[in-house]
């Protein structure tokens, strides 16, 4: 930084710390009636240290979400509400068109009691329910892991699996491609059939269109908040006798319609366009 950017970053100190004693001198004023904001400092994607996460542009990561350090999620992917992926003492990969629900926790492994150093891997197409904790475990491409399941260190989930809600699967478990288990500690309970593996896919297709709303939603200005409820407010469905009978004919505008593409008979369509 040179004499003259030094010279600035001075002033703007003096600016704000001038600012921030008004700010309390006027709060000590106003005294028991005083209203005091503060700001969050939640950030979505953090660095730490030289680790940077690595998202790719269309992936919807959602504002109360966390993605820290040495993270890599690829295209069409969604990180949801609440949701942790703290990558600070090893890596976590994350393939194409997977979603990681809502609270859940993705962690990795420096030690363990086997003295492995793991990362934790998710494949492409892969879907983690609400509340699932991953620990330095690895999930081939179109497996699922149910809500509230917990996978701890060198689990392996093989594609086409299923890992069933509440679970909780022991260090260094394998568990085969086209198999459900379940239970504490979870055990083999049966053979996936077709239709279940047909919808490990549609889940993950489910959840890229329904991703695409809530990046639109989230992208949102105030302005275009505000309008949208007034809208809404205006164009309030009444009983069809009702309207009727006053002769109102009632049009939905653009800006309330629902995308269909996040309808399981139209989300395949809408992947094909």
């Amino acid at each position: 930084m040179g004499t003259l950017g030094r010279a600035i970053f001075t002033v703007g100190k003096w600016i704000r710390g001038t600012g921030q004693a008004v700010d309390r001198l006027g709060s000590t004023i106003q005294g028991g009636l005083r209203v005091e904001e503060q700001v969050s400092r939640h950030r979505t994607i953090m660095n730490i240290f030289e680790k940077e996460p690595r998202i790719h542009r269309d992936v919807f990561v959602a504002p109360s979400a966390a993605v820290i350090g040495d993270v890599e999620i690829g295209h069409g992917s969604s990180i949801w509400y609440g949701s942790i992926l703290r990558g600070d003492v090893n890596s976590i990969h994350i393939g194409s068109g997977t979603n990681i629900q809502d609270n859940s926790l993705v962690h990795v492994a420096k030690t363990n009691f086997s003295g492995k150093v793991l990362p934790t891997i998710i494949g492409s197409n892969v879907t983690v329910g609400h509340s699932a904790v991953l620990h330095a475990c690895t999930i081939e491409d179109e497996a699922f892991v149910g809500m509230g399941a917990t996978l701890l260190d060198g689990v392996v989930v093989e594609k086409h699996s299923m890992v069933g809600a509440g679970s909780l699967v022991k260090q260094n478990t394998r568990i085969p491609s086209g198999e459900v288990w379940v239970g504490n500690p979870a055990k083999f309970l049966r053979k996936l059939t077709e239709e279940e593996i047909a919808f490990i896919a549609q889940s993950a297709t489910n959840y890229i269109n329904l991703a695409q709303v809530h990046a639109a939603e989230n992208a949102k200005s105030f302005d275009e908040i505000e309008l949208e409820k007034m809208l809404r407010k205006k164009y309030a469905h009444k009983d069809e006798e009702y309207d009727s009978m006053l002769g109102v004919v009632r049009e939905i505008p653009p800006e309330l319609i629902l995308p269909d593409n996040i309808l399981p008979h139209n989300a395949q369509k809408a992947v094909a366009r």
